[in-house]
């Protein structure tokens, strides 16, 4: 029971700087609570067995598609479907709070180096 302890979201999101890397916060039932920064505009990616969860915890991102864009501000959360093509950009720096499966990548069907993050780095 000295393991279950609180997640101070302000004091992990406080932790790094880099965008575009999400890292690992929490887990649970195969899935993991990710937290990661975006600034500037990510690469167009889908993820072919998963669906993907934004909540925005500070500022505000859009999800861009091929046909429309969602602008998301804090409070607000957007599911996008497995499948579906979209990229995710950010003006300002936003802090975003992922849910999905440990084996999701944030660059889905894209190999890019570049935004990649090493899989299951916690903070």
């Amino acid at each position: 029971m000295d393991s279950i302890l609180p997640v101070n979201l302000n004091q992990k999101f406080s932790l790094f700087s880099e965008y575009w890397r999400p890292k690992v916060a929490a887990q649970l039932n195969g899935q993991e609570v990710k937290l990661v920064k975006f600034k500037g505009e990510f690469v167009w990616h889908h993820h072919d067995e998963q669906d993907e969860m934004f909540l925005v915890w500070n500022g505000r991102f859009r999800v861009e598609f091929r046909d429309r864009t969602v602008e998301l501000h804090a409070g607000e959360l957007l599911v996008v479907p497995r499948g579906i093509e979209h990229r995710t950009a950010a003006d300002e720096e936003v802090e975003v709070i992922l849910f999905e499966p440990a084996e999701t990548r944030n660059t889905g069907n894209i190999s890019d180096d570049t935004y990649t993050a090493p899989s299951g780095v916690s903070i």
